[in-house]
């Protein structure tokens, strides 16, 4: 099973924030983008177990992934999959075979899914001693919004890593709700 825990601290940015970033690190012209489709039940039976269900598009390379609380950060399980794959799931409203079902079914969701919609990421990392500095500019639903991401192996040293870094920069503290739930929550918004 392709799973992994991701452990990463989050802060939304300013577009000047993140210009600023960009030109500090380099990184104007390192910039990918990838795209999230994200699915749940028709009454959000994964978004109440504080998961997140998502396919993403990355240089025409889809994989499939449940993202899940663990005790510390998340547990992603990941599953590759064809174009064909991805449009199956997007018609039949359900799911192929393998690790994501499996994962799903062990919470207890058999329920058809729904395609939520597609939020576009443009991003820009950079790999740090302490973990990778992510950089994002995101667009859905007629906005874009601008984060930070740190992703780190081991929870204190890279809370204190990121606090160093915010310091840094000068970038206050600002929540950063995870990309899923800023869609879904703009999405409630333009009903």
């Amino acid at each position: 099973m392709a799973q992994e825990l991701e452990i990463e601290f989050k802060n939304m940015l300013t577009k000047e924030e993140y210009t600023s970033l960009l030109a500090a690190y380099k990184l104007e012209n390192d910039i990918k983008t990838q795209t999230n489709d994200y699915f749940d039940t028709a009454d959000f039976l994964i978004r109440e177990k504080g998961a997140a269900l998502r396919v993403r598009n990355k240089k025409d390379k889809f994989v499939l992934t449940l993202k899940q609380p663990a005790d510390e950060g998340l547990l992603e399980t990941h599953q590759p999959i064809s174009f064909e794959t991805f449009e199956a799931i997007k018609k039949s409203a359900t799911l192929p075979e393998g690790e994501v079902l499996t994962q799903l079914q062990a919470f207890g969701i058999q329920d058809q899914l729904i395609h939520l919609g597609r939020l576009t990421t443009h991003r820009a990392e950079y790999m740090l001693d302490e973990g990778l500095l992510v950089l994002d500019h995101s667009e859905y639903l007629n906005r874009e919004d601008f984060e930070l991401e740190f992703e780190v192996s081991a929870f204190e040293a890279g809370e204190r890593a990121f606090s160093h870094l915010l310091q840094k920069y000068e970038i206050p503290k600002r929540e950063a709700k995870n990309k899923i739930l800023r869609f879904f929550l703009a999405s409630k918004e333009q009903v």
